[in-house]
C-alpha cells in the first residue's frame, strides 16, 4: 500500500487509508427518536383521516374536515424527520423513498418504523 505522502512513515495516521466514517451512536439517537415519534403520530392521524373520510362520504358529515389539515402537516414534518434520519444512517435512495411513502398507508408507517428502528439499533449498537 502506498501512502499519499511518500515521506510519511507508514505508522502515522496520514499514511493509512481513511476508514469509512460511521456516525457515533449519539448522532443517531436523536434523529431516530424524532423519526419514531413522527411515524407514530403520522400513523395515528392517518387512521383519523380514514375515519373522517368514512364520516364525510358515508354519512355526509363535514364536521371533521380539520383532520386532513392536521394530518398533512404532521406528515410533512414526518418527511423531514425521516429524511434527516436517512441522511444520518446513509440509507440508499430506494429505501429512503420507501420509508417516506410508508406514511401514506394506514398502519404501514408504524410497522416500517418498528423494523427500521430494530435494524438501526442493531447496526449502530443503540
Amino acid at each position: 500500500m502506498s501512502s499519499p505522502d511518500p515521506e510519511a512513515p507508514a505508522d502515522r495516521p496520514e499514511a493509512a487509508d481513511p476508514a469509512p466514517a460511521t456516525p457515533p451512536a449519539d448522532a443517531i439517537r436523536k434523529p431516530l427518536l424524532g423519526y419514531r415519534i413522527l411515524a407514530w403520530a403520522t400513523g395515528i392521524w392517518l387512521i383519523a383521516l380514514c375515519y373522517e373520510m368514512v364520516m364525510k362520504y358515508g354519512f355526509n358529515d363535514d364536521s371533521l374536515s380539520w383532520i386532513a389539515v392536521v394530518h398533512g402537516w404532521v406528515y410533512f414534518v414526518y418527511l423531514l424527520f425521516a429524511a434527516n434520519l436517512a441522511v444520518k444512517v446513509r440509507w440508499p435512495i430506494g429505501k429512503t423513498i420507501g420509508v417516506l411513502l410508508a406514511g401514506t398507508i394506514p398502519l404501514l408507517g408504524i410497522i416500517v418504523e418498528h423494523f427500521q428502528t430494530k435494524q438501526i439499533k442493531a447496526q449502530f449498537g443503540l
